[in-house]
């Protein structure tokens, strides 16, 4: 007969499980489904102080200053990128991180979860110029994709149920606001498909 020893499994995870790891948890995985591209950038932010804690526990020294990247671009985009249009300074600024992360990546490097990191950051970095929300969750999308790939090699657990967690929301906010309906009607001639 198998046994499952609960208490075993809890010990396990909690070495990973922190209160700013979980904080991080709860609003990341909500972002996504915030409903104006604002607020999605805002608890962003906050999302990114509490993850940003808890890779430095956790010894990630790459994904702690992409975090502390993420921060500042979150709460400058939230500010200033409108949907008529993108300040020059900002967008010189952000194409600036760009190096920025790539030289962060190199100075931090630890391998894969370097690369992980570094290419959720940029195509995140790519996604808070986008004027929409909409073009700002497809992006974020392909940030947590590679976002997941690092937490899976770290071994963070909030993390990893975070990523999951935000590929749903933004999967279902991306299907909610029309993205891939045009693909559907296209193979079925525009008739409705029963769901």
């Amino acid at each position: 007969m198998f046994s499952l020893d609960i208490s075993s499994l809890w010990l396990a995870a909690g070495a990973h499980l922190d209160v700013f790891g979980t904080a991080g948890l709860a609003l990341g995985a909500t972002a996504g489904l915030m409903p104006r591209r604002g607020l999605i950038l805002m608890v962003s932010a906050a999302a990114a102080t509490c993850f940003g804690i808890h890779y430095l526990f956790l010894g990630s020294p790459t994904a702690t200053a992409m975090n502390a990247i993420a921060v500042g671009q979150n709460l400058l985009a939230a500010r200033f990128v409108r949907e008529d249009g993108v300040p020059r300074c900002l967008a010189g600024l952000f194409g600036a991180v760009f190096l920025l992360v790539i030289g962060i990546m190199l100075a931090t490097w630890t391998g894969w979860p370097s690369v992980f990191a570094g290419i959720g950051t940029l195509l995140s970095t790519a996604g808070r110029l986008r004027r929409t929300a909409q073009g700002l969750r497809g992006l974020f999308l392909g940030a947590s994709l590679c976002w997941l790939c690092h937490n899976i090699v770290v071994g963070s657990v909030c993390g990893l149920v975070c990523d999951l967690l935000s590929i749903t929301t933004l999967t279902v906010a991306l299907w909610r606001g029309g993205v891939g309906r045009g693909v559907l009607q296209a193979t079925t001639g525009g008739r409705a498909v029963p769901a």
